[in-house]
C-alpha cells in the first residue's frame, strides 16, 4: 500500500516521487513507468471524439487515486483520491489515514485544524469541508441524515455541524480556494529538470510558405547559485529553413535524441522516384521531445530542410512521445477570381474540418498513413491522413484533429527535393 504525503495546492507524493500539481502529463507517466512493479493497473481516460470536452485522466486503479490533467496544456491540475481504504495518507508526516487510523471528521479537525463551515450538496448526498487547496467530502451514514443538512435548516446553523463519525469518501488536491473553478497551475521548478519548454511557437511565413519558426521558450535558469535562487526565465529563439547544425544548437541546446533517417516513405509520391539517385548518407532528425519538435537536416549540407510539430492528442500513434507544441500557423486563402487573400491563424486545437471549409474546396485525396513498429505489429489507433496545403503536410486523424504538421522550406532551384514522411522521425 502506498504511504504518501499530502501538500495542500501543491502535491501528492513520497521520498522517491511526487505528482505535483502543474506537472507535465509526460512527467507523470514516466513516474508510473519508473514505478510499475509497485504502481499497477493504470488507465488512460479521455475522449476520442472531443479531447477538449473532459480532463485527461490517469487513474490508479490499485490505489484508489485519480490524476486529472487539463485537457489543453496538458499539466496536472487536480489530484483526487477516491477510495481512502487502498492508500495510506500523512500531513506533516502525521498519518491521518492508514489502517490503524480511519479518516472521520473528528480526525481530519485533529490533523489539519478549524476551517469554513462544510457546505452540503444534496444531490451527492455529501458534506464537503474545504480549506485552500484541499478539500474532504464525507458520506452522509443515512439518507434519514440528510435533511437535517439542507442549508436553509435551523435558519442554516444546521450546516455547520457534520455528524460525529462521518468518514471521508474522497479528498481533492487543487490550486485556489474552489474545486469547481481551478486551472492547472504554471509548471513548477522542480519539473524543469535542466529541460526547455516551449510555451508557443509561431510559424513565420511568406507569401509561399513557412520560412521558419519563433518559439517562445521556458527554462528554469538556475546560474552558479544554489537551486534555491532559481527562477522560470523565458527567452525567444528564431529558426529558419536554411540554418546550420550550429546555429540550431546554439538557439535551443542539444536536442534529447538525434535520429537518421533509414528510408523515405513518401518517395513514391514524388515525381520520377526511380531517377532519384539515392543517397550515401542519411538526413537526420534533431528530436527535442519537451519542445514537441522536430527538426530535420540534410545528410550534405547539414542545413535544416523541415520542422514537424506535434500536437500529443491521446489516441494517437507518438502519443506521449512528445509534449504538446502549442502553434500557431498563419494560413494565406485566395478568395475568387479577383486573387484577394484572406489570412487566418491554424493553431493545435483546430479541426481540420475547419480549414476546409475556411479555403471552400476540398483538396486532393490524402495519403493514408498506416504505422507499427514492425511489419508484424497492427496499430490500434488506426491510420491518419496526410493532406498538402502551401509547403505543408497536415496529418489528420479520425477525429479530425492535427496530429502533426510537417514544414518545408522553398524548393532548391536544384532539382526539387522530395516530400518526406514525419513519421520516420522514431
Amino acid at each position: 500500500m502506498l504511504d504518501l504525503e499530502v501538500v495542500p495546492e501543491r502535491s501528492l507524493g513520497n521520498e522517491q516521487w511526487e505528482f505535483a500539481l502543474g506537472m507535465p502529463l509526460a512527467q507523470a507517466i514516466s513516474i508510473l513507468q519508473k514505478h510499475c512493479r509497485i504502481i499497477k493497473n493504470v488507465q488512460v481516460l479521455y475522449s476520442e471524439q472531443t479531447p477538449f470536452s473532459h480532463d485527461l485522466i490517469l487513474n490508479l486503479t490499485q490505489d484508489g487515486i485519480k490524476l486529472l490533467f487539463d485537457a489543453t496544456n496538458q499539466r496536472l491540475k487536480v489530484i483526487e483520491v477516491y477510495d481512502l481504504s487502498k492508500v495510506k495518507l500523512k500531513y506533516c508526516g502525521v498519518h491521518f489515514n492508514s489502517q490503524a487510523i480511519a479518516p472521520t471528521i473528528e480526525q481530519i479537525d485533529q490533523s489539519f485544524g478549524a476551517t469554513h463551515p462544510g457546505v452540503y450538496n444534496a444531490a451527492e448526498q455529501l458534506f464537503h469541508l474545504n480549506f485552500r487547496g484541499l478539500s474532504f467530502s464525507f458520506q452522509l451514514d443515512s439518507w434519514n441524515e440528510a435533511p437535517k443538512y439542507e442549508p436553509n435548516f435551523a435558519m442554516g446553523l444546521a450546516s455547520l455541524q457534520i455528524p460525529h463519525g462521518a468518514m471521508v469518501k474522497r479528498m481533492h488536491i487543487y490550486t485556489g480556494n474552489n474545486l469547481q473553478e481551478t486551472k492547472a497551475p504554471a509548471m513548477p521548478l522542480a519539473c524543469f529538470l535542466g529541460n526547455i519548454y516551449a510555451e508557443c511557437v509561431d510559424v513565420l511565413r511568406d507569401g509561399a510558405g513557412p520560412v521558419g519558426l519563433k518559439l517562445r521558450l521556458l527554462t528554469a535558469g538556475s546560474g552558479p547559485g544554489v537551486m534555491g535562487d532559481a527562477k522560470v526565465r523565458s527567452l525567444e529563439r528564431n529558426i529558419y529553413f536554411g540554418d546550420s547544425c550550429q546555429d540550431v544548437l546554439g538557439a535551443l541546446g542539444s536536442p534529447h535524441k538525434v535520429f537518421y533517417k533509414s528510408e523515405d516513405k513518401m518517395k513514391i509520391h514524388s515525381p520520377s522516384p526511380h531517377k532519384q539517385v539515392p543517397s550515401k548518407c542519411n538526413d537526420y532528425f534533431f528530436n527535442y521531445f519537451t519542445l514537441g519538435v522536430d527538426i530535420l537536416f540534410d545528410s550534405t549540407t547539414h542545413l535544416v530542410k523541415k520542422f514537424v510539430l506535434h500536437t500529443n492528442y491521446p489516441g494517437h500513434y507518438n502519443f506521449n512521445i512528445y509534449h504538446r507544441c502549442d502553434f500557431k500557423i498563419p494560413l494565406v486563402i485566395k478568395k475568387g477570381a479577383d486573387s484577394q487573400t484572406d489570412n487566418c491563424i491554424l493553431t493545435t486545437y483546430s479541426k481540420w474540418d475547419q480549414v476546409q471549409e475556411l479555403l471552400g474546396h476540398p483538396m486532393e485525396k490524402p495519403v493514408v498513413l498506416h504505422r507499427s513498429s514492425s511489419a508484424n505489429n497492427t496499430n490500434p489507433f488506426g491510420s491518419t491522413f496526410c493532406f498538402g496545403l502551401q509547403r505543408m503536410i497536415f496529418e489528420v486523424m479520425q477525429n479530425s484533429h492535427i496530429a502533426s504538421v510537417t514544414l518545408y522550406g522553398a524548393p532548391r532551384t536544384t532539382s526539387p527535393a522530395p516530400p518526406e514522411s514525419s513519421s520516420s522521425s522514431h
